[in-house]
């Protein structure tokens, strides 16, 4: 593709990245096949191409107008046209450039403003989201079905292993996991136990900063990656041997420190060591399943069906490793038809785009559920909570069923 970027740009770092992104692409419309809103609205403006064209005029000088910006606010980020393109047209970075662009020149109205602003307030903030989902199901009866659907029903966490080890890993301290879906670090951590490692969580580190630039705050997502590498660096110059994601979207956000403080002359280095180290957890269990599984065998299958994370399968190209480890303890898994679709949560996304993200989760649903499995398994908080809150089959991290089936006895 062909650029002519406009002088303020041209000459910057993300105009330097975006001008190559835009130079990569060459038309094909590969893409626009497996964007989930261009095929739910049918429009080439809210298709992968379309919204390239669209950061491309603003990039060259155009003035950025409001609809541009409802187009690009659509995009789910969930970068199924990366996995499909054949040009390796890197579209999530150029989308990120084209949003902060956009949103620096094009006022958003004040009740946008308002629910982006309080999304990050308090999904951001462990006890601040812990207490008003508390209050939530307080008076979950009282709510508007849509919200109530949103507030899930408690379930207590398995206890959290006491021994210690020589081997030591770093959970990422998560914002919003812990108070929803408190079971999945405790079932992760009780795995690990099994394999003589310790897991630590660091009080002073926090939300990864996926929340911050979901909502346009770019400044607040680096300034909590600075924050997670300070409270991290004493652990990893003490032997820590990864940072483990059990939330494949917290996972990406921190793969991507290395570049987001690349040319931060304090960070820069120590970033670039925690990117090094972090892995989602499916990644790093992967190499000792044989350990685990062995004397599962006498353990009957049982009918299961994976969604793999949008940040999993595309973002982190590692979709098929849960599964993987899924069929070694003996999960008996059902094919998904149009596997690579987004549920729809994108993390602030069911919140910010709520019709659009309830269609895309009935359509996944109905995919998931097709071959009548007796649990749903993912691997991010945000999907988990959003498929739950559209049916009444069971669905869990892919961690929780690991750990049953290893504290259940062989039959």
């Amino acid at each position: 593709m062909e650029t002519r970027l406009a002088n303020w740009i041209r000459e910057t770092s993300d105009g330097r990245e975006a001008d190559a992104i835009l130079r990569s692409c060459v038309h094909c419309g590969f893409c626009t096949a497996t964007c989930p809103t261009y095929q739910i609205l049918g429009d080439e403006l809210d298709g992968p191409r379309g919204r390239i064209y669209q950061i491309k005029q603003v990039l060259e000088g155009a003035e950025p107008t409001r609809s541009i910006q409802v187009h690009l606010d659509r995009c789910l980020s969930c970068r199924s046209c990366e996995t499909t393109c054949p040009s390796d047209v890197h579209y999530g970075r150029l989308l990120e450039i084209g949003r902060r662009v956009v949103d620096q020149r094009v006022s958003r109205p004040v009740v946008e403003r308002l629910a982006r602003g309080m999304l990050r307030y308090t999904l951001s903030r462990r006890r601040v989201f812990a207490a008003l989902l508390a209050a939530g199901r307080a008076f979950r009866r009282l709510l508007p079905p849509a919200l109530r659907a949103k507030v899930l029903v408690r379930r207590l966490a398995g206890p959290w292993p006491l021994r210690t080890h020589a081997r030591r890993v770093i959970f990422i301290n998560s914002c919003t996991q812990a108070s929803l879906l408190p079971a999945v670090d405790a079932a992760a951590a009780q795995v690990l136990d099994a394999l003589g490692v310790e897991v630590i969580v660091l009080p002073a580190s926090g939300c990864c900063g996926a929340v911050a630039g979901h909502t346009g705050d770019h400044s607040g997502a680096l300034a909590a990656a600075r924050r997670n590498i300070l409270a991290w660096w004493p652990e990893i110059e003490t032997g820590a041997e990864a940072i483990v994601a059990t939330a494949s979207a917290c996972g990406l956000q921190v793969k991507d420190y290395a570049r987001a403080l690349a040319d931060d002359p304090t960070f820069a280095i120590k970033a670039r060591r925690v990117s090094e180290l972090a892995v989602d957890l499916s990644e790093w269990l992967a190499p000792q399943v044989e350990a685990l599984s062995s004397g599962l065998s006498a353990q009957g299958p049982e009918r299961v069906v994976f969604h793999a994370p949008c940040t999993l399968q595309h973002g982190q190209r590692l979709g098929a490793i849960p599964e993987q480890i899924l069929r070694g303890f003996g999960a008996q898994l059902i094919p998904v038809r149009d596997a690579h679709l987004c549920c729809g949560s994108a993390g602030t996304y069911s919140l910010l785009q709520a019709g659009l993200a309830t269609e895309l989760r009935d359509r996944k649903l109905e995919a998931l559920l097709e071959g009548q499995p007796v649990v749903i398994l993912s691997a991010n908080v945000g999907c988990l909570a959003h498929l739950e809150s559209g049916t009444k089959v069971p669905v869990r991290h892919w961690i929780e069923w690991i750990a049953a089936r290893i504290s259940r006895p062989a039959v």
